[in-house]
């Protein structure tokens, strides 16, 4: 098995429209960039505990009700509960909405898969007018 380099990712261009799909992945499920960064973070983890959430937190803006919102919006599960004796704490993982969220956005960036821009015609406001026409150059776009 061959190891990837940084010629090979860039060969791939995988994060040439990276922001593009992370702002249409964030106003598409009513997330923030930091909430959907740190979900990618905890996804790559498979399990995880309440610190290591913390750890992944350090690089992010500050938000006190980001773990219960997160576990609450379903974009966080429990794994494993704690019984008291043998396991001291919870371990969690991502749910498979989160998982099924991240796949389609690596499916975006390789090109496999378009963004959809339904979402976001009926709006008026200029802002969603700049991703509607945005997202439209990144699907023209079939060297992604």
């Amino acid at each position: 098995m061959r190891k990837l380099t940084s010629h090979d990712l860039r060969d791939l261009k995988l994060l040439k429209h990276y922001r593009i799909i992370r702002k249409w992945a964030c106003k598409t499920c009513n997330l923030n960039d930091a909430d959907l960064e740190l979900l990618i973070y905890l996804e790559a983890l498979d399990l995880f505990n309440k610190n290591d959430f913390k750890k992944g937190t350090y690089s992010y803006s500050w938000d006190n009700r980001r773990w219960n919102r997160l576990l609450k919006q379903g974009w966080i599960v429990v794994w494993r509960n704690r019984n008291r004796t043998t396991q001291k704490y919870h371990i969690y993982k991502v749910s498979t909405k989160c998982k099924q969220l991240i796949s389609r956005m690596y499916r975006i960036m390789l090109g496999e898969e378009d963004m959809p821009t339904k979402l976001f015609e009926n709006n008026s406001r200029y802002s969603f007018t700049v991703l509607q026409t945005a997202i439209k150059n990144v699907n023209k776009d079939k060297t992604r």
